[in-house]
């Protein structure tokens, strides 16, 4: 079966990738997930919003991701969560929230699936997190979260 990818998905392709997959994959996984949408020529000009879209997002080369590194790198980021008496938090802290707290400080938008944390966050602290921002190319972020 002929889909359209709408997300990326590891060992697939990217957003935009017109590509060949078994019946039930497609029925069974992709398409209730929302990750892909069966093939027609109408969905040739969905498949070109997305890839104008992704184009729009993409880091351009490696002097653009460097930059973009630099910008990571020098912000400083604080998470609120709630926090018991001890400084435990109730739940814990995931790579979207880190990915919506950098855009919040005025960082470039982040794909929650390029952040890498060491561990789990589990209390109010210092801790550290590395964002994927081009092929061989990754920032380190700090970041601090505090009982809100």
């Amino acid at each position: 079966m002929k889909l359209i990818l709408t997300q990326e998905v590891s060992g697939l392709g990217i957003a935009g990738d017109i590509v060949t997959v078994k019946d039930g994959y497609a029925r069974n996984f992709l398409m209730p997930r929302g990750l892909g949408i069966a093939w027609t020529r109408g969905g040739e000009k969905q498949v070109t919003q997305i890839k104008r879209a992704r184009k729009v997002r993409e880091i351009r080369d490696t002097a653009h991701a460097n930059e973009v590194k630099q910008a990571i790198e020098a912000l400083k980021v604080r998470l609120e969560a709630k926090a018991g008496d001890t400084g435990r938090l109730f739940g814990s802290i995931t790579t979207a929230d880190i990915a919506d707290a950098v855009k919040a400080a005025g960082g470039p938008v982040v794909d929650k699936r390029k952040v890498t944390i060491a561990g789990h966050v589990k209390s109010v602290g210092k801790y550290n997190a590395t964002i994927v921002v081009h092929e061989g190319i990754t920032a380190k972020l700090n970041f601090e979260v505090v009982a809100g």
